[in-house]
């Protein structure tokens, strides 16, 4: 059975819910051949380290009673150069700006020839080039399915099944959030503003809702595929983007009555990013609900292929990764 050691790197709710994904599937893995051990976890106030494999159970206690993971002072960047293991899982908040701690964790990981897996798209939209082309120089696998569609498959979808098609276009539902302010807008013909206040009720919206209500979230998964896919050397900046914030009751009632919904779409083709609201025929398998995300991949052998599923949440995006992270030592 082949060992792998690994430390989980942010401890939110989507570094939580690998944890508990990991233990959840501990006999799956197993049957696939991996005993994995995750031998450090990180977040912004502390760390939990042991070589043998912690006890995850008591570490996510920890967070939930103490507010942090163990009695450590190291920081996630010195668990990377500290600690011995082979892949990092990545799992610390999105900066755009920046792209925060979480650039300089995946390139300290690559420098120390480990893998890294992540949900995080801050680094990825704003240094994809330099991120690929340190792992490669170091021969350490870079995963990040997690970041642009949670558990609808895109990334994987396009380097794994459709391998060999040339890809021409793609476009979808990036955002989960948008997807379903504008689906109850349109169910009961109520303002952006109710529905945003619903979203926010039901947890399904942040407090503040700009990065998703923008069309910022969606650019930057945008960005990734585009980086990805095409080779362009894009950043968030590159992308023409326009958000739902001024979309009105209205104008989704005359759509219905024409035979069509407005869905926040991203589209990535002829070296061009933007998403932006648009008119999607009813039947169109772009016209997904709720918080459902979907992408559409154009190719020149399979035709259009569509994937959809959800976008977000912190057991669906550790699905991402556990999957990402089987592919890797599945391929050694």
């Amino acid at each position: 059975m082949k060992i792998i050691r690994a430390s989980i790197i942010g401890f939110g709710s989507v570094g939580q819910g690998v944890a508990q994904v990991f233990l959840q599937k501990k006999e799956e893995i197993q049957k696939k051949g991996f005993d994995l051990k995750v031998v450090a976890v990180a977040d912004s106030r502390s760390a939990a380290i042991d070589e043998k494999g912690l006890d995850l159970e008591k570490v996510l206690k920890s967070k939930k009673e103490n507010g942090q993971v163990g009695t450590e002072t190291l920081s996630g960047l010195e668990v990377i150069r500290n600690v011995e293991h082979e892949v990092v899982i990545e799992t610390t908040p999105t900066d755009i700006e920046t792209g925060g701690v979480g650039l300089d964790n995946m390139l300290t990981a690559f420098g120390k020839r480990m893998d890294v897996v992540t949900s995080n798209k801050g680094p990825l939209a704003l240094k994809y080039g330099e991120l690929a082309e340190v792992a490669q120089k170091n021969n350490a696998k870079f995963r990040f399915e997690a970041t642009v569609g949670g558990a609808m498959p895109a990334i994987n979808l396009i380097r794994d099944t459709l391998a060999g098609n040339s890809i021409i276009s793609i476009e979808g539902i990036l955002n989960g959030t948008c997807n379903y302010i504008l689906t109850r807008m349109m169910e009961e013909h109520a303002s952006y503003e109710q529905m945003l206040a619903e979203s926010q009720e039901l947890g399904i919206a942040e407090t503040d809702p700009t990065y998703d209500v923008e069309g910022i979230d969606a650019a930057c998964k945008l960005v990734i595929l585009a980086n990805y896919v095409f080779g362009m050397k894009a950043t968030y900046h590159d992308v023409d983007v326009k958000g739902i914030t001024s979309i009105t009751p209205e104008a989704l009632s005359l759509a219905q009555s024409e035979g069509y919904v407005i869905k926040q779409i991203g589209e990535v083709k002829d070296g061009f990013i933007q998403t932006s609201p648009r008119l999607v025929p009813e039947s169109h398998p772009l016209a997904v609900g709720g918080t459902l995300n979907v992408v559409s991949v154009q190719t020149d052998l399979a035709g259009t292929v569509t994937s959809t599923g959800r976008g977000a949440g912190s057991i669906e995006t550790a699905s991402a990764i556990l999957s990402d992270l089987i592919s890797i030592y599945r391929e050694d």
